[in-house]
C-alpha cells in the first residue's frame, strides 16, 4: 500500500467506525498499512451508557486528531441503537470537521461475508423487523472485496422476500442476519475506506439513519 492517502494525507491517519444498530457495540480503527484493531461489546440496554466511554478507552492511543473519517451503521437495526450511533458519529464528525460514511448494515454483513468466501454468488441477506416483517437486500461482490447493491436494503413481509427470492435470475447465497453484528463493523469500515479511495468525502449532515419501519411501541 502506498505511504500516504490518496488525497496525500499521512497514513498516521485512521479511519474510525461505529456499529451500534443491535445490542453488540462493535468499534473498528485502521490506518489501512498495517495499524488496525477491532473490538466488540455485548452491552444490551446499558450502550447508552456505556458507549462514549468505550469509544474513549477504545481509540487510545490514537486521538482525535488521528482520524481522517468515520464510518457507521446506519442501519436496518434496533431503532434507539442505531440513531444513538449515528448521533455520535455526526456530532465527532462535526467537530473534527471530517467526514462521516454512512454504512448499511446489511451491507456490511455482505462484506464481511465475502471475506470468509471465495464464492461469486450473490449474497441474500434477511433480517427481522418489527411486526411480522422482514429487512432483505441483495448485493454482489467485487474483486476489490467490496459490494454492489442489487437489490436495496427494504422491509416487506416473509411472503414478499420469497417471491423475490425464487425469481431472482442469478445464485446466490442466502444469510439470514441475527442480533449480534458487532463484528460486521469491520465491514462497515471497509466500504467506508473504499468510498475514501474513490474521493467521496460525504459531510457530516448528510448521514442519515435507516429504519425501514416507524418505531411504534417501542423496540
Amino acid at each position: 500500500m502506498n505511504s500516504n492517502l490518496p488525497d496525500g494525507t499521512s497514513v498516521k491517519k485512521y479511519g474510525l467506525a461505529l456499529h451500534t444498530s443491535t445490542p453488540e457495540l462493535g468499534l473498528a480503527i485502521s490506518n489501512f498499512a498495517g495499524d488496525d484493531r477491532c473490538q466488540t461489546w455485548n452491552l444490551g440496554r446499558s450502550l447508552a451508557t456505556d458507549l462514549h466511554q468505550h469509544l474513549v478507552e477504545f481509540i487510545a492511543p490514537q486521538t482525535w486528531a488521528d482520524l481522517a473519517f468515520i464510518a457507521v451503521a446506519k442501519g436496518p437495526g434496533g431503532f434507539t441503537g442505531t440513531r444513538m450511533g449515528m448521533v455520535t458519529a455526526r456530532t465527532l464528525a462535526q467537530q473534527l470537521d471530517i467526514p462521516v460514511f454512512a454504512i448499511s448494515t446489511l451491507a456490511a454483513v455482505a462484506c464481511s461475508s465475502s471475506k470468509k468466501s471465495m464464492s461469486t454468488q450473490d449474497i441474500a441477506l434477511q433480517m427481522p423487523a418489527q411486526r411480522g416483517q422482514l429487512f432483505g437486500a441483495v448485493y454482489s461482490v467485487n474483486s476489490n472485496s467490496g459490494v454492489t447493491e442489487l437489490f436495496s436494503d427494504a422491509v416487506m413481509t416473509a411472503e414478499s422476500w420469497q417471491e423475490k427470492l425464487e425469481s431472482w435470475g442469478n445464485s446466490y447465497q442466502l444469510i439470514e442476519v441475527g442480533s449480534e453484528l458487532g463484528a460486521s463493523v469491520s465491514g462497515v469500515l471497509d466500504l467506508a475506506y473504499l468510498e475514501w479511495q474513490q474521493g467521496s468525502r460525504p459531510n457530516w449532515s448528510d448521514a442519515l439513519p435507516y429504519y425501514g419501519q416507524h418505531p411504534v411501541h417501542g423496540k
